[in-house]
């Protein structure tokens, strides 16, 4: 997993299409259009892997975008890596998705809930299982970003890794979708407390936001909004950290 930095385009589905939210909120998403033809784009601007989150599926606490999911993932085939997250609330939701080409899943409030589905799932499928922290005030958010937790972000890291994360998705949900930069503090606590790969993200506006991250030691960043708005291409992102 990761075996050299990548940047990782989102491909965020609501409703049947790609959305960018801000900060994860409801109502205040932009929309792009076709998933479909986003990861398209993106395979050709020669993406290693697609970041794939059916957000519907993250507020309900249930998949909601199965068809959409299902046709990026045949699209994809194996010209990249697909994780994909939101809504995945079982064994049996995290089978299905790796059962038809999914590479990772990504498990938050399920993993908060319940952490021995983590190994559960890693015990079958091996190298699969990426946990989402989501952070938000200095705690872990779950239900969408909608419910605190009162778990530190660093602390929750290390536990994960105990019960057999593959690796470890981290959002800086105050920063989120707003292009105001990183912060490179938050994302170091998280990486400094794990042997496992961190993915960042949230709150990259330009190429300095990547390289940033990179050298505070995450293995790859998931990049939404600055891609989708034109802000640098994944291609110039790509040349910036090889």
């Amino acid at each position: 997993m990761f075996e050299t930095f990548e940047v990782v385009p989102a491909v965020d589905v609501q409703d049947g299409e790609v959305v960018q939210l801000v900060q994860g909120e409801r109502g205040t998403g932009k929309r792009y259009g076709d998933p479909v033809a986003a990861a398209e784009d993106w395979l050709d601007a020669g993406a290693e892997t697609i970041h794939l989150v059916d957000l519907d599926g993250a507020f309900e606490g249930a998949r909601e975008n199965e068809d959409a999911i299902g046709a990026v993932v045949e699209a994809v085939g194996d010209d990249a890596a697909v994780q994909v997250g939101g809504g995945i609330r079982s064994f049996t939701d995290a089978r299905d998705l790796l059962e038809i080409g999914v590479d990772r899943v990504i498990l938050g409030t399920a993993a908060v809930e319940n952490p021995e589905l983590v190994s559960e799932i890693t015990d079958v499928y091996d190298d699969s299982t990426l946990v989402s922290l989501d952070a938000k005030g200095g705690e872990v958010v779950v239900s969408g970003w909608t419910e605190g937790t009162g778990l530190d972000p660093a602390e929750a890291a290390a536990e994960f890794e105990g019960v057999g994360a593959s690796g470890l998705l981290f959002t800086d949900v105050d920063v989120e979708g707003q292009q105001a930069g990183v912060r490179t503090d938050v994302v170091s606590r998280v990486v400094d407390a794990v042997d496992i790969p961190v993915v960042a993200s949230g709150g990259v506006a330009t190429l300095d936001d990547i390289v940033a991250l990179r050298d505070a030691g995450a293995a790859a960043v998931v990049v939404g909004t600055a891609l989708y708005e034109g802000n640098f291409t994944l291609e110039e992102a790509r040349e910036r950290v090889s």
